[in-house]
């Protein structure tokens, strides 16, 4: 009997838990995914390099939600069976609520099993890969960024101005403006030009135009009747870069540990920078922070499902139980937005990181004495 009340329970959370996952994920994916558009429309990458982008920012909306989902299926599930008097029949049955609480602890241990390789491997790795599209993706849409009598400069160090676009895509007194230095650059004029595809690769062909290249101060021209101008070889003002967050969690660890919160080895933080991305001495906090919301943030899914066994403690029946119920929905939300921003604490100093890394465990272990306390008492 005890087997197929945990089994049906069990059941009910995790079909609950996966429906507001993935209700709330959808939501909230489509709402990026139209702010995403902007990867087309302003900086000129691909139909494909944008599905592909949004696509795979699907795993970071889902960890973001994570716990709030976690604490929402299993009150709701508890909370139901409490309204259905199934709960009663089930301490009836001989099921002692001290059993109960321990099964759905235990239990829990596979969400923080989930939200560990949610958060450490795919997560981290997803957001990555949909950076690497960027960054491999020509300016498949380069026709869609030029605006008539606009200074463009989406397009790294360069720049484009021209008074009028006809309908066969001519267009019309053109100035483009390419830095190639500090102090070098190069400045192109041309009544008219059209873009073209010459070797695969994309090819604005100017036609009478004069071209003024500065180069370390002097200054030289030539005019042209037709000229081509590569622009192949430019890539959008999209952040190329790795940034901190999609750095493999791995990787993180090792420079943590090179460093060790101490700057006696910044002097070689050469050797390690050429193996690791970003692993840099002034960017140590920002490595720890992801470290704390990958590897310390999921193990507090125990705790919130903990919370949610609150509810059990009170029947429906007794005069408090709205006030009781009011009560644990408070601190559970007050708790998930400290859970949010708890990452803000985190910092370089490694002592007030560990005290932050074991709060899981002190927050647990009060919430399961208070357990016991309640139900001595109840007892006695």
């Amino acid at each position: 009997m005890k087997k197929i009340v945990y089994k049906k329970l069990s059941k009910d959370c995790i079909n609950f838990f996966l429906l507001i996952v993935f209700t709330i994920s959808i939501i909230i994916w489509v709402l990026q995914a139209v702010n995403y558009l902007d990867f087309v429309i302003e900086d000129g990458h691909g139909f494909l390099v944008y599905f592909k982008y949004t696509l795979l920012s699907f795993p970071k909306i889902i960890s973001r939600i994570f716990p709030f989902a976690i604490f929402l299926a299993f009150s709701y599930i508890f909370l139901k069976y409490e309204n259905k008097n199934e709960l009663v029949i089930f301490w009836n049955f001989g099921i002692k609520k001290i059993n109960f609480i321990n099964f759905f602890i235990k239990f829990s241990f596979w969400f923080v099993l989930i939200g560990l390789l949610l958060n450490a491997i795919i997560t981290p790795y997803t957001q990555d890969k949909a950076r690497s599209f960027i960054r491999s993706s020509d300016l498949d849409f380069f026709e869609s960024i030029l605006k008539p009598k606009k200074f463009i400069d989406v397009v790294g160090d360069l720049t484009i101005y021209f008074d009028e676009k006809k309908n066969n895509g001519k267009l019309i007194n053109i100035f483009l403006n390419e830095k190639i230095s500090v102090n070098n650059s190069k400045t192109t004029y041309a009544k008219s030009a059209v873009i073209d595809i010459k070797g695969n690769k994309k090819i604005l062909t100017l036609y009478d135009g004069k071209s003024i290249n500065k180069i370390n101060g002097k200054i030289s021209e030539f005019q042209f009747t037709k000229t081509d101008y590569n622009i192949s070889k430019f890539s959008s003002n999209t952040i190329m870069h790795q940034k901190t967050q999609e750095i493999p969690t791995i990787d993180l660890i090792k420079c943590s540990l090179f460093f060790k919160g101490s700057v006696k080895n910044i002097i070689d933080e050469n050797i390690i920078r050429d193996k690791i991305n970003n692993c840099i001495f002034s960017n140590l906090e920002n490595i720890y922070k992801q470290l704390y919301s990958r590897l310390i943030k999921p193990l507090y899914a125990t705790f919130l499902i903990s919370i949610s066994l609150l509810f059990i403690l009170k029947s429906k029946s007794d005069h408090s139980f709205n006030i009781n119920k009011f009560k644990i929905y408070f601190f559970a939300f007050v708790f998930i937005i400290f859970l949010e921003s708890s990452s803000k604490l985190i910092s370089a100093n490694l002592l007030q990181n560990l005290f932050l890394s074991i709060l899981p465990f002190i927050f647990m272990l009060t919430i399961y004495l208070y357990f016991l306390m309640k139900l001595k008492i109840k007892k006695t």
